[in-house]
């Protein structure tokens, strides 16, 4: 059995909040980079895990849960815990980081627990909250805690996002299309369960990532919107039933094109069904396609395939994003551990803005596609 596993002077000690199943869950994915020492300026500490070590034990996904916190606890000194409040207090100089990976709707109070327990950075993944009003809320009580909160928008550090906008910027006139594509089957069950468990919706869910780039780099704002167009051709929305029976109206796949009150175009397209790539294009002032930047491009895909066989039925996703969750782990670690700005990361503010985009946007698509 390892000793407790414990954060050197120059690493942020990490609470992972919510791990979730083996092979499926995000938690668990971060967790498993984190250790394999992917993040040098992160030592995975504690993991708290209400459902696996709790109510769900005992259901789907409870045996293998089980099975990796045994073993982590024996190879790495990783504590499982319960809840927050069964966290040890922090030891004399140590500095704690929450990586809050669990359901949105319970990252407000995860947030005040964290908080609680001495973390002085949070790192939240998408969207932060159910509302824009909860979010609001989260980053005035972090501020008032000189908490820093950052956000877990991994496609802010993409190499095809910084290429694609790099090539743009070199070419006047030139026009940005950012693609988000998912593997669910083109059927009413699989997207039925999908509709269900992305029950507040592919903008505040699939194609969040997607806003924050144009919030982040293209000067969106809900207050700088001139005009949002759908593709009516292309876009696609559904009312099917989940596995609960209940009904849910998504779109399972939208297209859209933003112009700003400060001049700038730009456009997002996704798809539930679209297949495992992900990509960004430029286009002239004709519409002709000049430049594309894919996600895993051919660098990347002899990663995804070592990482494919390490992990067999692991979530596709994972291994096609690896180096970039790598990437915002490391600077939001070093950041608790310096102080030092997380370049490239999206703060809670990002992620406030992001959120209204969303809200906003959802009834106007939906609106021109009725």
């Amino acid at each position: 059995m390892a000793p407790p596993a414990t954060a050197s002077p120059d690493q942020a000690e990490v609470i992972l909040v919510g791990c979730g199943m083996p092979l499926r869950g995000m938690g668990w994915y971060h967790a498993v980079q984190l250790l394999g020492d992917e993040c040098a300026s992160a030592k995975l500490c504690h993991v708290v895990e209400p459902w696996f070590l709790g109510a769900g034990a005992a259901g789907p996904g409870g045996a293998e849960f089980a099975t990796f916190a045994k073993e982590t606890e024996e190879l790495y000194g990783t504590q499982f815990h319960t809840s927050m409040d069964a966290l040890p207090a922090p030891a004399e100089g140590v500095k704690r980081l929450a990586l809050i990976s669990g359901r949105t709707g319970d990252n407000p109070r995860l947030l005040t627990e964290s908080i609680e327990a001495g973390c002085t950075t949070i790192y939240l993944e998408k969207p932060g909250a159910p509302t824009v009003a909860e979010l609001e809320a989260m980053k005035a009580e972090a501020a008032s805690k000189d908490v820093t909160v950052l956000m877990g928008y991994n496609k802010n550090v993409c190499k095809y996002v910084r290429n694609v906008r790099e090539y743009a910027a070199t070419m006047p006139d030139s026009h940005v299309t950012f693609v988000s594509n998912n593997t669910y089957e083109p059927t009413a069950e699989s997207l039925g369960e999908c509709f269900e468990r992305n029950s507040e919706g592919m903008l505040k869910n699939m194609a969040i990532h997607e806003l924050a780039l144009l919030v982040s780099f293209y000067d969106v704002s809900v207050d700088n919107i001139e005009s949002v167009t759908a593709d009516k051709e292309f876009s696609s929305m559904q009312t099917l039933k989940g596995p609960s029976g209940k009904e849910f109206t998504d779109f399972d796949k939208i297209k859209f094109t933003i112009k700003t009150k400060t001049g700038k175009e730009v456009t997002v397209q996704a798809d539930r069904c679209g297949g495992d790539t992900t990509y960004a294009t430029v286009t002239d002032a004709s519409g002709a396609e000049v430049f594309r930047h894919q996600m895993p491009d051919e660098e990347d895909m002899a990663n995804v395939e070592k990482l494919e066989k390490k992990y067999p039925g692991a979530m596709p996703y994972f291994f096609s994003q690896d180096p970039d969750y790598i990437t915002v782990k490391e600077r939001v670690a070093k950041t608790c551990v310096t102080g030092e700005e997380a370049e490239g990361v999206a703060t809670i503010e990002i992620a406030c803005e992001t959120l209204k985009v969303a809200e906003y946007l959802t009834p106007t698509l939906r609106e021109q596609l009725s």
